[in-house]
């Protein structure tokens, strides 16, 4: 970790420190050039906006898709105050930045919550159908 992601990280949290004064889960993300630049920042406004979706990595992840190259976005580095959690890592992965840099692991957050308060996975099916449903899906991913 270097002098520069430190400092970057640092922004990540006061964003966190940021959302959370203003009546939201206390999460905030950047993302940074190659040479450190800012490119744009986010905090988690998913209360106030009243979006289950409202991360600020997804925000983040969403405006690189839209606002880059890819060649540009595989030079950034999201800076974020916590682990990205599994929507957001998605999000990511399928915008194309080159790094993500985090503060708590998800494992420690866990750790700072009450017991108890985990969202349950909901029970789930599948697969089926399989014959039907890869008929709109074939041949789309050559």
């Amino acid at each position: 970790m270097t002098h520069d992601d430190e400092r970057l990280l640092r922004r990540a949290i006061e964003l966190a420190a940021s959302a959370r004064a203003a009546g939201n889960p206390p999460f905030g993300s950047l993302l940074a050039a190659s040479d450190g630049t800012i490119l744009v920042e986010e905090r988690n406004t998913s209360l106030t906006d009243r979006d289950i979706t409202a991360h600020p990595e997804l925000k983040l992840a969403r405006w690189a898709a839209r606002e880059l190259d890819p060649a540009t976005a595989a030079t950034t580095t999201m800076y974020t105050s916590c682990q990205p959690c599994g929507m957001c890592a998605g999000a990511i992965a399928r915008s194309g930045l080159g790094r993500v840099v985090y503060a708590l692991s998800g494992e420690q957050l866990d750790g700072l919550k009450p017991p108890g308060s985990a969202f349950a996975d909901p029970p789930t099916e599948g697969p089926a159908l399989y014959d039907e449903a890869r008929v709109p899906v074939e041949g789309y991913y050559v």
